[in-house]
């Protein structure tokens, strides 16, 4: 390479390039409408400047809701399943930045310069020279031991390293929070060493600390478990820094700045929602819902639960471990043996980032509990850095020398995008879209579908309706949420009159639940039992005004064990995917069925299985519905319908023999 025009470009914006190539790649993965868990309602809140579930997510929804109304002709979730890439991609350029930084300062993060800029600090005069000189806040650049090809080639396979992280790259491909949580934590990173290489160059200055003070603050304005890097801030704030006066009166003041930024950011929950949002989670309009809000009260009863969870947890991590990294976990030991040698402060806090974050995470007793390891990911990926680093310099900096272990970076980080990308493809992830679309069209007019089917159904179905207006008559109510008092506002805005007919029963209700909501003493017993009540009269008060329909996970739940009542002398209909309540025993015709079938992703997950086998139980529920009425053909029907777009699901045999008898 003797052109001097690109042997600069890629010198200096190698980490740009690397960004786009990512970004590319990022693109033939991402998802282009909703999937499941909270995609369908964090789309809908970015869209119409809602408030999300907690924490609420105030950076997040603000810069969604900006980014929105740039003119891409692609459908509204799409723009911000592409925003979602961008976030990602940003992390991955600003990781190589700071990578570069320290490689290039390693012995700044050595053991031997502590206090280093206290002794600076300790001078009384500077000469006249130094005066009449202007003050530099630029970190004084350590001479290159080695050609600038080998912080290239180290750097940006270790943002790959990163890039292809099976979580990271996950992150990228739909509408999630974690999204822009990688890019705040990785700048957070990167502000942090540069105070620190600011504070040992030879005109320290606290800007650099004052940056990091603002950009901690957007990490928690966006999502609170950014408090998992504080532990290692303290640790390099104060290796940096002598515990001293001076240093307590520079905290107070990065304080000021994080405070200041914070309260700003979070001032959006209680503007907007005075201001009646259609999604108003948690109606944040006074102090006390604030703060339950922003501290997700209502999912601590899964952090920290037990022990045996917590050993599931950790089990689950370490089985993924070889999945998140494959063959470049090789590069992550060895980088942890360098950088304990050669960069011990830096290791260290690393090391803190990670065993403090895996400890965390791994007592949240949750399904998806991956993104909660992303900080022990990146954690690893520094260590990959390092060990590539000294992969590379083994073979020493000639550029033919760096052609076996660039080879080799190539082959492991190739295995990586094999091995990863069936699982983190969502291009052709179409499910839940599908089958919430299915259940809103198929129903009839002015219906009531009553679940807690969050991740499959109702998630999505804000998207749909409050963003794409689809079936806006049909009223989704979340089983679930009914437990919430702040739910039956935003009900109240969507649904007057459904709310408005068990005013009696909600009043009773949300006056038990006041001493609840307020850690407050409280008698559980008459608590469930208005709420059961209040469920039955939601029912009751619509039936035979309103089509009223009912998950499938409550009557084989709920209502099995007796904690959901239904009135006296009604039926359950399957129909589709739901079931219809109904009084008497008269047949009642389903609605029909979609023209084009669901359609599944190669990749199957917790989360489209769960919809392929509840729509197949379904539909085989139904062809037993018309087979009780000797409704042969609409029988055959849809057991032809089964077969053919359900292939795997196992009917009973009994259902087999007899369609299969029949002429």
């Amino acid at each position: 390479m003797n052109n001097p025009r690109l042997q600069y470009f890629i010198k200096y914006y190698h980490p740009f390039l690397a960004g786009l190539a990512v970004l590319i790649l990022y693109g033939i993965t991402i998802a282009t409408s909703v999937i499941q868990i909270d995609s369908g309602e964090l789309a809908a809140v970015q869209l119409t400047l809602g408030i999300a579930h907690p924490t609420g997510y105030p950076l997040f929804t603000v810069l969604g809701f900006i980014f929105s109304h740039l003119p891409i002709p692609v459908a509204p979730v799409a723009k911000m399943n592409i925003l979602a890439a961008l976030w990602v991609a940003g992390g991955v350029i600003v990781f190589i930045y700071t990578s570069e930084l320290i490689l290039k300062h390693l012995s700044s993060f050595t053991s031997e310069n502590t206090g280093k800029e206290a002794s600076r600090l300790k001078k009384s005069k500077k000469s006249k020279k130094e005066k009449e000189e202007p003050a530099s806040t630029e970190v004084k650049k350590a001479p290159l031991k080695h050609k600038p090809s080998l912080y290239i080639f180290t750097t940006i396979s270790a943002g790959l390293v990163l890039a292809l992280n099976k979580t990271v790259w996950f992150q990228s491909t739909s509408v999630e929070v974690y999204s822009l949580h990688i890019l705040l934590m990785l700048l957070i990173i990167h502000f942090l060493v540069r105070a620190r290489l600011n504070a040992l160059s030879d005109y320290p200055n606290d800007m650099h600390w004052f940056a990091f003070a603002f950009m901690l603050a957007l990490g928690f304005g966006n999502h609170m478990t950014t408090l998992l890097i504080l532990p290692g801030v303290a640790y390099f704030y104060f290796i940096t820094h002598k515990p001293n006066k001076e240093s307590f009166i520079r905290i107070l003041k990065m304080l000021f700045i994080f405070f200041t930024t914070l309260i700003l950011i979070y001032s959006y929950l209680p503007i907007r929602a005075l201001q009646g949002p259609s999604l108003n989670w948690g109606n944040p309009v006074s102090f006390e819902n604030i703060m339950r809000h922003i501290s997700g009260r209502q999912y601590q009863v899964w952090i920290f639960s037990s022990t045996e969870a917590a050993q599931k947890q950790f089990s689950y991590f370490i089985s993924q471990l070889p999945l998140e990294f494959t063959l470049n976990l090789v590069f992550v030991l060895i980088g942890l043996v360098y950088s304990f040698i050669k960069a011990r402060k830096m290791f260290t806090f690393l090391i803190i980032s990670f065993v403090g974050t895996v400890l965390y995470a791994i007592n949240y007793d949750i399904v998806d509990i991956d993104s909660y390891f992303l900080l022990a990911y990146i954690s690893l990926s520094y260590f990959a850095l390092f060990g590539l680093y000294l992969a590379y310099r083994w073979l020493g900096d000639k550029r033919l020398q760096l052609l076996l272990p660039a080879s080799l970076a190539v082959i492991y980080l190739a295995a990586q995008i094999y091995i990863n990308f069936d699982k983190v493809n969502q291009k052709d992830n179409l499910a839940v879209k599908d089958y919430a679309t299915h259940s809103l069209i198929t129903a009839d007019k002015h219906a009531i579908i009553f679940t807690y089917q969050w991740d499959f159904f109702i998630s999505a179905s804000y998207y749909l309706q409050y963003v794409e207006r689809m079936r806006t008559d049909v009223k989704v109510i979340d089983k679930e949420l009914l437990r919430r008092s702040w739910y039956y506002r935003q009900l109240e805005s969507f649904m007057p009159d459904i709310v408005r007919k068990i005013k009696s029963e909600r009043d009773i209700f949300l006056r038990l639940l006041a001493p609840f909501e307020k850690d407050l003493p409280f008698d559980p017993q008459p608590l469930e039992t208005a709420y059961r009540n209040l469920m039955l009269r939601l029912i009751e008060t619509n039936l035979g005004q309103r089509p009223v329909y009912i998950g499938s996970e409550l009557v084989e739940g709920e209502l099995k064990r007796g904690e959901l009542l239904l009135p006296e002398g009604v039926v359950l209909i399957p129909d589709l995917f739901f079931y219809r309540i109904t009084k008497g025993n008269k047949y009642i015709p389903a609605s029909d069925l979609p023209e084009e079938p669901i359609r599944f992703p190669a990749y199957k997950t917790y989360y489209t299985n769960f919809i392929y086998q509840n729509a197949a139980a379904m539909l085989t529920r139904r062809i037993f519905y018309e087979l009780q009425f000797n409704k042969m053909e609409k029988a055959k029907a849809y057991y032809k319908y089964l077969r053919t777009n359900y292939p795997e699901y196992n009917p009973p045999a009994g259902l087999t023999e007899t369609m299969e008898k029949s002429p």
